[in-house]
């Protein structure tokens, strides 16, 4: 009888264990977290501490809030950001600003230069020019762990644009000198030169985008600089 009762059950249980065959375990993936955190030093004068506006309305808050969202790379970065910036600096007073911060990182995943408006303001010599800003951009490779992929150069903004500058020739061609020699050294080291003076020379015709000094940009040219210029050339930067 027991023998009998197990022969009946047999070909169920067969049948059972091929049906199971049929059913493949499901992989639940986990979430992948896209986000990336990397330290940002912006290094300049008052174009990068944003000087006239918010402190979130400076480009580099602007560059790292639109790095929070995830791009057309499928990425999104947070950022530890340092700024080593003052209104009214000079090649000279960044290289001196610099050397009396003891509180930077030894290195940086992304390091940005802009500076050079001031020496053109207070007529120092573009021979002067040429030789602190290749120093500054030698700083700038070390800050990045000698890797020169991680660091990009933003051109100078011509405030000849602005109710300050009064659409002055003469301010626009100095700016233009300045920044034509930025341009030749960044250049020479293989090291992305980003050109947002053209949106700087839109200001007397939007004064939108011109802050409330009269002079600097507003919140509002910065973050064009950020969407149209800045923020493509960082992911190409960050994805390599």
């Amino acid at each position: 009888m027991k023998l009998l009762t197990i022969l009946l059950w047999l070909p169920l249980f067969i049948f059972a264990c091929n049906d199971d065959d049929d059913f493949m375990p499901i992989e639940i993936t986990p979430p992948t977290d896209t986000t990336d955190t990397i330290s940002f030093l912006a290094l300049g004068d008052s174009y990068t501490i944003g000087t006239a506006v918010a402190d979130n309305e400076r480009w580099p808050a602007l560059l790292t809030a639109n790095l929070l969202q995830t791009g057309a790379d499928g990425k999104s970065y947070s950022s530890a950001t340092d700024i080593v910036a003052t209104n009214g600096w000079t090649t000279r007073d960044l290289i001196n600003g610099i050397g009396a911060r003891s509180d930077l990182r030894a290195t940086y995943d992304l390091v940005s230069l802009l500076i050079g408006v001031n020496n053109q303001f207070q007529g120092r010599s573009l021979t002067e020019y040429r030789t602190e800003f290749e120093d500054l951009l030698n700083q700038a490779i070390v800050f990045a762990g000698n890797n020169r992929d991680r660091v990009f150069v933003v051109s100078i903004p011509d405030y000849a644009f602005t109710g300050f500058g009064g659409g002055n020739p003469d301010i626009s061609e100095g700016v233009r000198q300045f920044n034509a020699a930025c341009r030749e050294i960044t250049e020479s080291y293989g090291i992305p030169f980003i050109n947002i003076t053209p949106i700087s020379q839109e200001g007397i015709d939007d004064p939108s985008l011109v802050a409330t000094d009269n002079l600097h940009p507003s919140g509002k040219q910065y973050q064009r600089w950020v969407d149209e210029l800045i923020e493509d050339q960082v992911r190409e930067i960050l994805s390599n």
